[in-house]
């Protein structure tokens, strides 16, 4: 009887071990860079290993890191407030700047401002605003080109310094009023301003009721609209008014804003004035249903709201 064959002599084995050699053999030319990359890089690259040329290493990427627990106490005064907030003030308002500040409990930054010779301006930071969040106080109201510009270089100077963001505060916006095209080749003077800013390195701008809330979308950056209604209420409350209260509106544009305040003041009747602009710095409202006196108290209405609103 025929001796039993080997299992390594197995016909089944052996074409096993064959098709597992030609997987292996697949499998590395697979693998092999000459699948991957075409001749002429292959015979570059093995050009270059024969010359002992070093493959070029990729720049490490920077990750930033957040500051560590012990960096954000040290940053806090034996108050508890945070001296990383920095208040600078232009020479448009000092005093309300000085009154935020003192407000705040924190002091106002020491800042040189002046003019040289032919008009042109000089700004700089006397204190460090490395990392520091900083709120720069400028109305830009008259003269509006100069305040405006003033802001525009404590901007860029707070940028240069290394300052971690930004805050325009302006409590009256010049230009605003220019947000429209009322007629052909006109300007929107308030976008532009707008931009000014942003380019300028601004984060985040603060307003105090402008003219028009659409030009707050002109911004592309993050803007805070705040209102002088609840302050102007106290104010009024403080007072001995009498029954025969009258909520002027200036105009036809402020009637939203004074019905909001006849209804905080319970109710109050509303009066509007037919204003009309014959021109810029030129308006007209109609005498046929006012007298003359009554014409000085909306004046005067109209002024102490445009002072003291914005």
């Amino acid at each position: 009887m025929a001796a039993a064959s080997s299992p390594s002599s197995s016909p089944f084995i052996s074409s096993r071990r064959l098709s597992c050699a030609a997987f292996r053999a697949a499998a590395s030319r697979v693998r092999s860079p000459r699948c991957m990359l075409g001749s002429e890089q292959v015979r570059v690259v093995e050009e270059g290993k024969r010359m002992g040329v070093a493959e070029p290493r990729r720049p490490p990427v920077w990750t930033p890191r957040e500051p560590a627990q012990e960096a954000r106490l040290a940053a806090l005064r034996p108050d508890g407030r945070d001296s990383r907030m920095k208040i600078f003030s232009g020479t448009a308002n000092r005093p309300l700047a000085q009154e935020i500040a003192s407000y705040l409990g924190v002091d106002l930054g020491k800042v040189l401002i002046k003019r040289f010779a032919d008009g042109e301006i000089y700004v700089q930071l006397q204190e460090s605003v490395r990392g520091c969040d900083v709120f720069l106080v400028q109305p830009t109201c008259s003269p509006v080109n100069e305040n405006l510009m003033e802001l525009f270089v404590m901007i860029d100077a707070c940028r240069r310094a290394s300052a971690r963001s930004i805050t325009v505060v302006i409590p009256y916006f010049g230009y605003a009023r220019a947000d429209r095209k009322a007629q052909g080749r006109e300007a929107i003077t308030a976008k532009l301003s707008a931009n000014l800013l942003t380019e300028a390195g601004s984060d985040r701008v603060i307003v105090c009721d402008i003219h028009s809330t659409q030009a707050l979308g002109y911004f592309d950056i993050p803007v805070d609209h705040i209102h002088g209604q609840p302050v102007i209420l106290d104010y009024l409350a403080s007072k001995t008014i009498s029954k025969d209260l009258v909520v002027v509106s200036p105009d036809v544009g402020g009637v939203v804003r004074a019905r909001a305040f006849a209804k905080k003041l319970s109710d109050a009747p509303l009066a509007i004035v037919d204003k009309r602009r014959q021109g810029h710095n030129m308006s007209e409202v109609g005498t046929n249903f006012l007298e003359f006196d009554q014409l000085q108290f909306c004046s005067y209405t109209y002024t102490f709201q445009y002072n003291f609103v914005l």
